[in-house]
């Protein structure tokens, strides 16, 4: 064999060591298939969800936040942000049928998102209407409008608090959203006399907050209250009975009475509520807050509701004789230009709803026959045609069993709240 063959031999032999050496590592160490099993022990790369802002990714443009100016309309906004007339009025157009451009108010929220370049072209304008609902004008190609609404988020809370005053300075003292005072007068308005609550009264309650990115925008469903008065316990339980719920007691009984549809058997409704109604005989426009009634003179006038009368007088410059009726912490009616009182009704009767108070008359400005009913809650006056017939019926017998089954833990988280330490506990 010549040098020549012995270097070839050589070369093939080196060659042939690496081939040789994966094949043992093979043979040795086989390669696994991939399975579901593999697949899963793999790490998983985890791409973070984008920021949104009105439903638009934020690190797709520049924003810019701004509040409504004084004396500030949409075409303004638009003109600084180098949009052009013509395009202005092409949103102009598309937002009517969506938000009454009008109303923009002087104090909201409106942001600008400009494209993330050196032209800073305005993309897209949200104007936000309150705290839930939203305009969005989308400026590309075309011009399109949409109108969309924030998500709420229900956070279950409980409160509770002692009186020391009167119920809004409970809520206050315990840090409590004061606005839940009102929505426990609605409630108990039948059953606590809120203008005679005592020092060591207090409340329990169960309800939801509503949230909007993650500030707090109100009071929402109230699930349970318990609200003791002049040393008597008053359970409240929000039930759903043939798909409607209202506000029940420990004993399926309704917390809210009726009224009667009206206060008088009439031919028609002469004037409704009105906030400008050209007043008969001054010939002027003021408000009317009530509803005229006609009827005949002697017609009989009842009470709309189990209530105390707090006023029995005359006004010769305004309602002529009227009486006034406040039936609980929420409701007061008032009937005016009668022609005179039904028999033992005066100022302090209690009377019964339908009881006789009084007969249809023309008396104080009027000029005929009629009359003028007005109804106010909470101290103002509600179009009396509009008032929510309240809910008067029981749990029906047959759901009772279901009743007490869904009031039983709720009754059970009520009485196990503390209430806060006080001086007067």
């Amino acid at each position: 064999m010549n040098k020549k063959k012995i270097i070839i031999a050589i070369v093939v032999v080196l060659l042939l060591i690496p081939a040789v050496y994966i094949a043992v590592q093979r043979y040795n160490h086989p390669i696994s298939p991939i399975t579901d099993e593999t697949l899963d022990s793999l790490a998983v790369i985890e791409i973070p969800e984008p920021e949104l802002l009105y439903g638009l990714p934020v690190d797709s443009f520049l924003i810019e936040e701004n509040n409504v100016k004084r004396n500030q309309f949409l075409a303004d906004i638009f003109l600084k942000a180098g949009v052009d007339y013509p395009t202005i009025n092409t949103i102009v157009e598309k937002i009517n049928p969506v938000f009454d451009v009008r109303k923009i108010k002087k104090g909201n929220r409106y942001t600008l998102f400009h494209s993330n370049d050196t032209t800073k072209q305005l993309n897209h304008f949200v104007y936000a209407i309150d705290n839930t609902d939203y305009v969005v004008v989308t400026l590309s190609d075309s011009v399109h409008v949409y109108r969309d609404v924030k998500e709420t988020r229900h956070e279950l809370k409980t409160a509770t608090g002692v009186i020391t005053s009167s119920l809004w300075n409970a809520m206050k003292d315990s840090n409590i959203n004061p606005l839940l005072a009102n929505e426990l007068s609605e409630i108990f308005a039948w059953t606590v006399d809120f203008f005679g609550i005592e020092k060591g009264d207090n409340f329990k309650v169960y309800y939801d907050e509503l949230y909007v990115d993650s500030v707090s925008i109100g009071v929402g469903q109230i699930h349970s209250a318990l609200f003791h008065h002049r040393g008597r316990d008053y359970y409240a339980f929000y039930y759903a009975e043939d798909s409607v719920a209202h506000f029940f007691d420990e004993n399926g009984q309704s917390l809210r009475k009726a009224f009667l549809k009206a206060p008088l058997k009439f031919s028609r409704v002469s004037s409704r509520f009105s906030h400008s109604r050209l007043h008969p005989v001054l010939k002027i426009r003021r408000p009317h807050h009530g509803v005229d009634y006609a009827a005949a003179t002697g017609t009989p006038v009842y009470a709309l509701g189990d209530g105390r009368v707090i006023a029995r007088a005359y006004q010769k410059r305004g309602g002529g004789n009227y009486i006034k009726i406040k039936h609980n912490s929420v409701y007061t009616t008032v009937y005016m230009h009668l022609h005179g009182f039904a028999k033992g009704i005066s100022k302090g009767t209690h009377v019964k709803q339908g009881q006789l108070i009084g007969y249809v008359g023309s008396t104080g400005l009027s000029t005929g026959p009629h009359l003028d009913f007005r109804v106010f809650k909470n101290g103002k006056p509600v179009d009396p045609l509009k008032i929510d017939a309240p809910p008067v019926n029981p749990v029906h017998e047959e759901n009772m069993e279901a009743f007490n089954s869904f009031i039983k833990p709720l009754k059970v988280q009520l009485d196990s709240l503390q209430l806060p330490k006080t001086d007067l506990n």
